[in-house]
């Protein structure tokens, strides 16, 4: 992962709401969840829900899905494994053994 992305990706999720809003998603799993069950769950206006969904989105942790009348948010767990391995990739690199 390149460290402007991996930059990008953490700063969204610095942000306590943000970071709520992703692991709710995550705990979902692949099926994500829709924005209406995000906005009951997190207690939090349409308007501020949007905002904090498309940096996510912004940031490539975050796909939306229409099925129907119904908006899906589905976390994007390849750009987490990623953000993860590039923060481990150099583990203890310069440890001496």
């Amino acid at each position: 992962m390149d460290i402007d992305v991996a930059a990008k990706a953490l700063k969204e999720l610095g942000h306590p709401t943000r970071l709520t809003l992703f692991r709710c998603l995550v705990k979902a799993g692949h099926a994500g969840l829709p924005v209406g069950q995000l906005q009951e769950t997190l207690q939090i206006p349409n308007s501020t829900l949007s905002h904090h969904l498309s940096s996510l989105m912004s940031a490539g942790l975050v796909k939306q899905q229409r099925e129907g009348r119904v908006l899906h948010c589905i976390p994007q767990f390849d750009c987490l494994d990623g953000l993860v391995a590039f923060l481990q990739e150099e583990c203890c690199h310069d440890e001496k053994c």
